[in-house]
């Protein structure tokens, strides 16, 4: 028998580490009002850098949670809205982002690397 753990989307994620979400929440609301990150450089800064699918099913998950996680923020490694069809409608998530100054076309976010927060960079361990 296996260790004990959950599912989340094709990821099984043991026991011990389920407080990986709150992780990945902890950074996000760290985000600053009008910049961007991607799931890769959170997943980077937590230190398990091929996880950013991970990272991605716990900002699936943010709506759920007791804090305001700005999910809208996290985007994917070319600045593309891949998490939009989480946000309760088709555009709702580069809305967000528009009314933060973020200007999107065709889904993905114009002069990414000008908004792309690093919290490896901007964030002390």
């Amino acid at each position: 028998m296996g260790s004990p753990g959950i599912f989340a989307g094709t990821f099984f994620i043991p026991m011990n580490d389920i407080n990986f979400f709150e992780k990945v929440y902890q950074v996000a609301v760290l985000i600053p009002f009008g910049r961007v990150t991607s799931y890769g450089a959170i997943a980077r800064y937590l230190g398990i850098g091929g996880s950013a699918r991970m990272v991605g099913w716990a900002m699936n998950s943010s709506h759920k949670q007791v804090m305001n996680v700005p999910a809208h923020r996290v985007v994917n490694r070319n600045g593309m809205l891949t998490g939009k069809h989480a946000f309760g409608g088709p555009d709702v998530m580069q809305q967000l982002l528009k009314s933060e100054g973020i200007e999107v076309v065709d889904d993905k976010i114009v002069d990414f690397e000008k908004y792309f927060w690093d919290p490896a960079k901007e964030l002390e361990r």
